[in-house]
């Protein structure tokens, strides 16, 4: 089992570094929980300090199974318009066979266009390093048709790391009851070749496209109160390299407990449904804790073991401003 196991793996990293190869960005299910994740635009929108810890663990049953782990700080500035954050990101696929890791930082710039309604425009750098330890692989070379495993191979051994730059961009708008929002990732479209010598390995630009809304089932003449039962429904778009999905949500708030409900699928082809995802989330005034899990329904079939996701959120306090900024209303998982 353990020689089969590493032959999966070592099939991945030859489609990673051969001649064109491409590969896609770490995904996560809780999309509002890892804002910042999601488009740059979102640092700062909660106006005062916020942290967020995020673990996901996709297709667990599956051998050389996706661990991916992501921290974010973010808050506003008053006195650089906008808002600032930094996003450390770890995926490991294959038992840390092909690691990447990688830290961002984000500006975001606020313009109030009048009190009801906000626009913010994020930029960030990124610097990541991908890396193999290829101890962990083994080719076709290898068996013997008697012993197994016990030749020693003749497949070229690559450059083990590669560390890069990269940039991306994102535009928010939000009102009381609505937000939505675009961001491109990979501006540059680095090359991840671990050969180099003129190997296309090219990361794609990743497009995210995003919208949705608060709906109040209670009816005031004032604001909104934090403990009305509330609904969201939402929208989201991604497209990377020939892959690209759509993803439908829906949210039922009734504080402090939060139930939500995603459907995934590729939009090439109506029938390519590809999960349901079920989320439930705790929140306070300082703390917000949630678990979803993607129930697969494609051909890969839930076999896999699905996939498993937490999230722990921490909103700090901060002194309050002369003027008033606006933070935005939208789900929080």
């Amino acid at each position: 089992m353990i020689q089969l196991k590493k032959l999966f793996l070592s099939i991945i990293v030859l489609l990673l570094t051969g001649i064109t190869a491409f590969s896609q960005d770490p995904h996560f299910s809780q999309f509002y929980a890892n804002p910042i994740y999601l488009n740059p635009a979102f640092a700062g929108t909660a106006v005062c300090p916020r942290v967020v810890l995020d673990y996901r663990n996709q297709w667990s049953s599956i051998p050389g199974d996706f661990a991916t782990f992501s921290a974010s700080y973010d808050q506003h500035v008053d006195n650089l318009s906008g808002g600032l954050g930094l996003i450390a990101t770890s995926d490991r696929a294959g038992d840390g066979s092909l690691l990447t890791n990688t830290i961002s930082g984000i500006y975001s710039y606020r313009l109030e266009v009048n009190r009801y309604f906000s626009i913010k425009a994020g930029f960030e750098a990124s610097l990541y390093q991908k890396s193999l330890d290829w101890s962990k692989f083994t080719f076709g070379d290898m068996i013997d048709s008697r012993y197994g495993f016990i030749n020693a191979s003749m497949e070229k051994e690559p450059h083990q790391s590669r560390t890069l730059a990269d940039f991306s961009a994102g535009l928010l708008g939000y009102g009381e009851s609505i937000y939505g929002g675009f961001a491109v990732n990979h501006l540059t479209t680095p090359s991840e070749s671990f050969y180099g010598g003129g190997v296309n390995a090219p990361l794609p630009m990743k497009f995210t496209a995003h919208i949705g809304g608060i709906i109040d089932l209670e009816k005031h003449s004032r604001r909104r109160k934090v403990d009305d039962p509330t609904i969201s429904p939402n929208l989201l778009f991604m497209a990377q390299g020939k892959f690209s999905e759509m993803n439908y949500g829906i949210y039922y708030t009734k504080y402090p407990m939060v139930g939500g409900l995603w459907f995934r699928q590729g939009i090439t082809n109506a029938k390519n449904a590809d999960a349901f995802i079920a989320l439930v989330g705790f929140q306070t005034s300082v703390m917000k804790i949630g678990y979803s899990y993607d129930f697969t329904v494609s051909k890969l079939t839930n076999a896999s073991g699905g996939s498993h996701e937490i999230t722990c959120s921490m909103q700090f306090g901060c002194h309050p401003k002369k003027k008033r900024i606006r933070a935005i209303n939208c789900p929080s998982f």
